[in-house]
């Protein structure tokens, strides 16, 4: 197959520390291509994804997240360059993007939504999935109203996340500098337990200073330490050498990379059971799932009863990298052999009838949900 990939122009693929859909879009790009594909990633001319790559931006925009006129100019240079290509199939992951597909191809479109079904997120997805398959990233992060064609959870490549020991004699909080991430809360959990814990935060928008300033620095100590933005080999051994992931999240969140990625060094998790998390923190056994502040503190005193292999093994077999490749292979074979009967059909008709015009309404061009939607394995806070 000839796949393409369409990244929104925020950040470079893969980003340089903190990011969320690059590191999937990568993570996806790389694992097909070494699954034999052709690949072309749209991106912007500072990404670094080893495959083929295309871009009109040269530089990333940060500053301008969802900024409509710079993402449809991009979308605009990505369907170009994606037809030039000569792409079977398209994986968009911009919010434009599909609705201006519909206008310029009619090859099969997938995209993901990497957040929640928001009440304007709703109407935009409603309209994509006339015409494009819609894959969501957990079982959380649907919306019923919304045609849903795969869930198909993150992955991570255990090779790039040795396991750790839990050596260091700490905790860890590891995600983005917000309230939505609970990054006060895990340092009042640590001061009421009093352990150690180590915050390393993405602190660089406004609005993550000014949180950081007022909410997190007043609670800061010798034992509950701010150590800055972490990425790459230092982030895993970071993970691999704390006792666990504390992750108090304040937020549904459709999924968790860091809980995965802690997985994958062996590191239990604790956490709400908001969002996804029940979906990827096995209670009792990868980790806890905490019902409050005081229960996670009692919890922090246990989690060396579990087995660091065992949350190792839930990475490896549940949430690796190879089977979110093999789900969206999976996904592309079956949405290109749909497009190749109603070309057949659309053949037929010609051939039967002539002298009829055949109009797009005779066939359809909605893309039906592939299979049915598994409800989310039994478990705590499901």
């Amino acid at each position: 197959m000839r796949i393409a990939y369409v990244a929104a122009p925020w950040l470079p693929v893969p980003p340089p520390a903190y990011g969320g859909s690059e590191v999937v879009i990568d993570r996806l790009a790389r694992g097909v291509k070494q699954a034999g594909h052709e690949v072309m990633l749209f991106t912007t001319g500072d990404s670094s994804c080893p495959v083929d790559r295309r871009w009109t931006r040269p530089d990333a925009v940060p500053d301008l997240i969802g900024e409509v006129g710079v993402e449809l100019a991009h979308v605009i240079g990505a369907y170009a360059a994606v037809r030039d290509w000569g792409a079977d199939i398209v994986h968009d992951h911009t919010l434009s993007g599909p609705a201006y597909a519909r206008t310029v191809t009619t090859m099969p479109v997938v995209t993901t939504n990497h957040g929640p079904f928001t009440e304007d997120l709703t109407v935009i997805y409603r309209d994509a999935a006339k015409s494009a398959a819609i894959v969501a990233i957990s079982h959380a992060a649907t919306a019923g109203n919304i045609p849903v064609t795969r869930i198909i959870h993150h992955g991570v490549d255990p090779t790039q996340y040795p396991m750790g020991e839990g050596q260091g004699g700490f905790y860890l909080f590891l995600g983005r500098m917000c309230a939505d991430k609970g990054v006060r809360e895990a340092a009042l959990i640590a001061l009421a337990a009093g352990v150690r814990l180590l915050i390393a935060a993405k602190m660089r928008a406004p609005s993550e200073r000014a949180y950081f300033e007022t909410q997190v620095k007043p609670l800061l100590t010798n034992k509950v330490q701010f150590i800055g933005e972490v990425a790459g080999p230092a982030k895993a051994e970071l993970l691999g050498a704390a006792a666990a992931l504390l992750n108090p999240i304040c937020w549904p969140e459709p999924f968790g990379l860091v809980m995965i990625e802690a997985l994958a060094c062996g590191t239990p998790v604790l956490t709400y059971p908001l969002g996804s998390a029940p979906e990827i923190v096995d209670h009792n056994k990868t980790g806890f799932l905490c019902q409050n502040e005081a229960q996670m503190v009692a919890r922090l005193g246990e989690v060396s009863q579990l087995d660091r292999r065992t949350c190792r093994r839930a990475a490896q077999e549940r949430f690796s990298q190879q089977r979110m490749v093999d789900e969206h292979l999976s996904l592309y074979a079956e949405l290109l052999t749909r497009a190749a009967h109603r070309a057949a059909d659309v053949e037929r008709a010609v051939i039967a009838e002539p002298h009829r015009r055949i109009m797009a309404t005779d066939f359809g061009t909605s893309i039906p949900p592939v299979g049915r939607l598994t409800s989310p394995p039994n478990g705590v806070g499901r």
